[in-house]
């Protein structure tokens, strides 16, 4: 699953990123809208990650719940 994907079904998504990252508020996710370069930069303000860290994070997400919906 890439980003757009995600942005695209951001609504559906922000369900399961809040079971992912539980230090994100609905009031984050609904300001970035799906965008992920705000949503990377607001895993590292909130988790105190480098960015490759959460970017790959993020990429583990993302193809996790690729596998589920196949």
């Amino acid at each position: 699953m890439n980003w757009d994907v995600v942005k695209g079904d951001w609504t559906n998504m922000k369900g399961k990123v809040r079971e992912e990252w539980g230090k994100l508020t609905d009031d984050d996710l609904d300001k970035m809208h799906g965008n992920y370069e705000q949503f990377v930069g607001k895993l590292q303000e909130r988790y105190g990650w480098a960015r490759e860290d959460a970017e790959k994070r993020v990429k583990d997400f993302t193809d996790r719940h690729d596998k589920t919906a196949e």
